[in-house]
Parts: C-alpha cells; structure tokens; sequence
C-alpha cells in the first residue's frame, strides 16, 4: 500500500509502501546502522563519542551499544524506546521517545537516511510516534531542535505542536489529548 506526498515544487510523490515503525533490535539493527553510515553523519544519529572522525570502527560499535542500551523499551535503564523507520519493508531512519521526569511526558528525537528526505516520511513516522506514546500512556511529547532545522520544525507543525522559540532554540509540545492534523 502506497502513499503520496507533495516534494518541495508541489509535485506529488508516490512513496513505494506503507511507512511503519518497528522497535529496535538486533533484527533490524545492522540495516539501520548502514543507513546511518551511507546516509547521515554520526552527530545526527548518536551521541558524540572518542572515536576517529567518521564511521570509524570504535564509532559504528559505539552505534551498536548506544541502540542495544535501549533494547529494555520506556521501563528499561535509558527509558527510551527507539523505532526502526521502515518504508516498503527498508529500514530509512529512527524515531525515539524517551521518558522525561515529568509524568506522562516524553522526548522525542528522529532521524532520516538523506534518501528519505523531504517525502513526507518524517510526519508519518512522528505521528505512528505518537500513536504508540498515546498507547504507553502518555499525555505528551515534546522535542527540542533549532529555528534552522526547517524540515523538523515542519514535521513538529504538521503534527499539531506548539512552538516557543527561543534564542534559536525551539521547544515543541504535542498534546495527546488532542488530534494531529491530517495530512
């Protein structure tokens, strides 16, 4: 099942299959690592490590270790799940949500191969997100970025946030009480 989206000249765009999310494991882990190291740069998709530049060796085992920490979900020692972003059965990015220390409230943070871009993948990712945020009993979610991120400061909009800019900064908050747009 396919669907479409519009690029950036207003033309629609089929994507091949339908997006969906699927948790982090060691299934889909080495898909998503190679994504990450043909697609995108290490600052983009982990934490900074001591590693040599690039998609060293020590960085790529550091890749494996910061996913598998997460392997035990919301309840589990990093309170994070993470999703594998599929699209026709191929892994094209991540998409988290981390428990913050506030009741009911977690973080969100997602990240795209470049070849996902601009496809409207992100906003259907976000909002399968918050589906599953909703399921887990969340009331809320909120992601930080900067005022230059256009892409994620679009998706943050097409999916009903609230935005306080700040300095540069931009504070995004999606209330589960309420329905997202639909695209």
């Amino acid at each position: 099942m396919g669907w479409t989206s519009t690029d950036e000249g207003g033309r629609l765009r089929h994507v091949a299959g339908a997006v969906r999310l699927e948790p982090v494991d060691e299934q889909n882990l080495e898909p998503l690592l190679s994504v990450a190291a043909a697609e995108a740069e290490p600052g983009d998709v982990m934490p900074p490590v001591e590693a040599p530049a690039g998609w060293s060796l020590a960085r790529r085992e550091a890749f494996r270790d910061f996913h598998r920490a997460s392997f035990g979900g919301l309840d589990g020692p990093t309170r994070s799940q993470m999703y594998a972003i599929l699209v026709g059965g191929e892994v094209v990015g991540m998409v988290r949500m981390t428990r913050c220390d506030e009741p009911g409230t977690v973080e969100a943070g997602m990240w795209l191969g470049r070849s996902a871009r601009g496809q409207g993948i992100g906003v259907t990712a976000l909002r399968e997100l918050l589906n599953a945020a909703a399921r887990a009993g969340m009331r809320a979610v909120v992601a930080d970025t900067t005022a230059d991120n256009v892409a994620a400061v679009g998706v943050l909009k097409k999916c009903g946030a609230k935005l306080r800019e700040d300095a540069g900064k931009v504070r995004a908050e999606i209330c589960l009480d309420s329905t997202p747009p639909a695209l």
